[in-house]
């Protein structure tokens, strides 16, 4: 969904359950993999986009986020955090979820202020970051059942 000067995406959803079913090793260098991707240019990011500028602009906090919530989650998830006690899985995603939105946010700071920062780049993430945990919460189950 289109929204200034940062979109709402499951951009985070897909980083925290690469990490949590990949593992964290595995997790971290899909992300990256997939990060190298949108820097070269192809459209994987947001709406479509890529190129190196990304990282350099109002969203480039939440790209550099996403490796380091993919590798936390993941190790997380090996650690007895995954789809076999959702409690344990949904705090292990809204922990991943805030290594994405608190990088983002301060690096939107820079181009906003901190304020705008904080209620653009912030505050209306975080019902998303619940419903995205829980939706994580939800897809984990079912494959730890297989």
């Amino acid at each position: 969904m289109p929204v200034e000067p940062v979109p709402f995406t499951l951009q985070t959803l897909a980083v925290i359950l690469a990490g949590m079913l990949l593992g964290w090793r595995l997790g971290l260098v899909t992300v990256l993999a997939w990060l190298a991707a949108g820097a070269a240019g192809l459209p994987v990011f947001s709406g479509g986009s890529g190129g190196w500028q990304k990282f350099l602009s109002e969203t480039g906090g939440y790209l550099a986020g996403f490796p380091i919530a993919a590798a936390v989650t993941g190790w997380l998830g090996e650690r007895g955090w995954g789809g076999r006690k959702p409690f344990h899985a949904f705090a292990a995603a809204m922990i991943g979820h805030a290594l994405c939105l608190l990088p983002g946010a301060l690096w939107l700071s820079t181009f906003v202020g901190r304020n705008d920062a904080i209620a653009q780049g912030l505050l209306p993430f975080l019902p998303g970051a619940i419903l995205k945990s829980i939706a994580a919460v939800l897809v984990l189950m079912l494959f730890k059942k297989r």
